[in-house]
């Protein structure tokens, strides 16, 4: 919650748990806790005449059991301000549904919401690949995560106790087991990662020039070049040609000077051959 919450009693602010985690706990454990009496009165204002101030101190009052709910799911590896943050949104959501005259307390009534907001929380956030979307899926998730003792994989007789407990299909077990099992993979791989042995999706991604038809176009058309500029040098004249090709199709390429000591000329001289040449060349690929 991202504005603070102001207690009935003066001085005492309690804002949502951003920065000190500790600071945030220590606040809301100050707030009393209501009595029924007091609970009825307050929510009875707040669904007969839309009292907001009583919805907000039935909040207040109640934000340390969503701190005590949120710390239960602290082995999903997820910061456990944004676990209180989603209960405080559960709990929120319940005293707004919340009758008085049902004869529970809000407490009760509230961790249903508190959990299912949690609940939606982890689901979201624990894997990049969604490993419960169902509701009978999203129930063995945590009844999994719970039920086993162990980081090691559940036996034949473990996975049919769970199945049986949970009221489920043993292969349903089993698929979960997986899904909890699998890590995300990055993106790309880890810059220091042995490339032989390194997978990353990345790698297996088609390139963007991959279109057979891009492909086969591009093949044709420097087949194409290719031809017309051989045919478009048999044109030129045999000093204008090797000079072109000393100059610019050898893998080492001969300098002005050379080429000048080699045809008895200066260099500024081969500079306008090769020039002229390549005008010619243009004009004549062009036709």
């Amino acid at each position: 919650m991202s504005t603070a919450l102001v207690a009935k009693q003066p001085g005492l602010t309690v804002a949502g748990p951003i920065g000190s985690l500790d600071a945030y706990v220590s606040r809301v454990s100050q707030i009393p806790i209501l009595s029924k009496a007091e609970e009825t009165a307050l929510a009875t204002r707040f669904r007969d005449e839309g009292d907001l101030e009583a919805a907000r101190e039935l909040v207040l009052s109640h934000l340390r059991f969503v701190v005590h709910i949120a710390r239960g799911y602290a082995g999903y590896g997820l910061p456990i301000g944004d676990l209180i943050q989603e209960g405080n949104i559960g709990l929120m959501k319940a005293v707004k549904r919340f009758d008085p005259h049902v004869g529970v307390r809000l407490v009760s009534f509230a961790v249903h919401w508190i959990r299912a907001e949690i609940h939606e929380y982890v689901l979201r956030n624990w894997r990049l690949v969604k490993v419960a979307t169902t509701k009978a899926q999203r129930k063995l998730f945590f009844n999994l995560r719970r039920l086993k003792k162990n980081l090691s994989w559940l036996s034949d007789a473990e996975t049919l106790a769970v199945a049986k407990d949970l009221g489920v299909e043993p292969r349903d077990v089993r698929e979960m087991e997986q899904r909890l099992a699998a890590r995300d993979l990055a993106f790309d791989a880890a810059p220091d990662a042995d490339e032989d042995d390194a997978y990353s999706p990345a790698l297996y991604l088609p390139a963007s020039g991959a279109d057979p038809a891009v492909e086969l176009e591009r093949e044709e058309w420097d087949e194409d070049s290719s031809e017309r500029l051989n045919v478009a040098l048999e044109k030129l004249d045999e000093r204008s040609r090797n000079i072109l090709r000393r100059r610019w199709m050898s893998e080492s390429k001969a300098t002005l000077h050379e080429l000048a000591d080699e045809y008895g000329i200066s260099a500024e001289r081969v500079r306008q051959v090769e020039a002229n040449a390549i005008n010619k060349l243009k004009g004549l690929m062009a036709a």
